[in-house]
């Protein structure tokens, strides 16, 4: 397999990782810190707008959001400190 060849299959693979870890999320009406760090590190530019879609959908329907999962909302669109520097 040629380099090429490989980084295709590699960056294909990573959106199917990715593609499953957001479904997961979207399914659990908690998801785990671990699966949220593991799409953020894993995702791409291309899977920001999808993984703010489900953390709205997890925001917007429990009557008491976690603090941390506005959080990570808010760094996702840039509100947070962090993300200005």
């Amino acid at each position: 397999m040629k380099a090429q060849e490989w980084q295709e299959k590699q960056e294909e693979m990573r959106r199917e990782v990715v593609a499953h870890l957001l479904e997961r999320v979207a399914k659990d009406t908690y998801p785990s810190t671990t699966m949220l760090d593991l799409i953020e590190q894993s995702m791409g530019p291309e899977d920001v707008e999808q993984y703010v879609d489900v953390l709205m959908e997890k925001v917007t329907q429990d009557q008491y959001p976690s603090y941390a999962l506005i959080d990570r909302l808010r760094q996702q669109v840039g509100l947070h400190p962090a993300s200005r520097q």
